[in-house]
């Protein structure tokens, strides 16, 4: 089966975009695992930032991975994709300029999709990863991720954190980032259907959701009826491919199970509590 051209895999999502219909993602991290996705019948895969830190660096979901590494590993996979991948680009990998090389890097890439999420990253030492830009840096980072881009089949999503926010705020982030030209707007954090559909009225655009398996937000049928298009629902795959390798490799050296999880193993063997200890000799300041 031939691979498709990137401008058709772009044009294949935006077509899933214009039905009534909401998508589950496949967690694509690899060219073979975007190929499996595809040949299963999944209409979409995700390249997530959490995921390529770890395949990449073995490291934690810090910010550490930078555009180049991520950019490596979504050119991998869109060489071989045979289904539209949306590539998780954090906060664009720093200011408007930086998010306008992310864009061009990305869709020379090849992927079909990309957020741009309005996060305040790197997180400062002691603060909640969720702290948020202002507004209006959120607003600049999408004009300027539409400016960067050549091919207008390829979807810019200007990701925001609903759970965040108090629903007024989360209300005039979406509307303004959809006023900003952004083809659909991404939320994470959202509670369950009466919060999406408070949310959802003020939208015209197509809504993706980072639902992570939330059992409040399972009904397809209503979810496409509030706009959503697209629900990435976590990186499953991705930590049994971590626990797949761990049994074989144990298998191997004839070592008895363990009652580790993949969740557990990944977090044991990232770098996690390096940073965590290099964060706080290195990052804890007191004033």
């Amino acid at each position: 089966m031939a691979t498709p051209s990137q401008h058709d895999l772009r044009k294949e999502f935006r077509a899933l975009l214009d039905n009534r219909q909401c998508y589950y993602t496949a967690s694509t991290f690899d060219p073979m695992s975007a190929r499996i996705a595809a040949d299963l019948g999944f209409e979409v895969g995700i390249l997530g930032g959490s995921v390529a830190s770890l395949q990449v660096l073995a490291a934690p979901d810090f910010a550490l991975i930078t555009l180049s590494e991520f950019t490596e590993q979504a050119t991998r996979i869109g060489r071989v994709a045979r289904l539209p991948i949306i590539a998780d680009a954090d906060h664009g990998y720093g200011n408007a300029l930086n998010v306008m090389r992310t864009v061009s890097e990305l869709e020379r890439a090849g992927v079909a999709a990309l957020t741009i999420e309005d996060t305040l990253l790197p997180a400062k030492y002691g603060h909640k990863s969720t702290d948020l830009i202002p507004l209006e840096e959120g607003v600049g980072k999408i004009q300027a991720a539409l400016e960067a881009r050549i091919d207008p089949a390829m979807a810019i999503f200007a990701r925001t954190n609903a759970g965040r926010l108090g629903i007024e705020d989360t209300i005039a982030r979406a509307v303004a980032y959809q006023d900003a030209g952004a083809d659909g707007i991404c939320m994470v954090g959202i509670r369950d259907f009466d919060h999406l559909e408070e949310v959802a009225r003020h939208l015209s655009v197509p809504i993706m959701l980072v639902a992570y398996d939330n059992p409040e937000l399972r009904d397809r049928a209503r979810l496409a009826e509030a706009g959503v298009r697209v629900v990435v629902n976590g990186h499953a795959a991705y930590f049994a491919a971590i626990k797949a390798t761990y049994d074989c490799l144990r298998e191997q050296r004839d070592i008895a199970a363990g009652e580790l999880d993949a969740s557990e193993l990944s977090t044991r063997y990232s770098t996690l509590e390096e940073n965590r200890e290099w964060a706080r000799r290195y990052m804890d300041v007191r004033e």
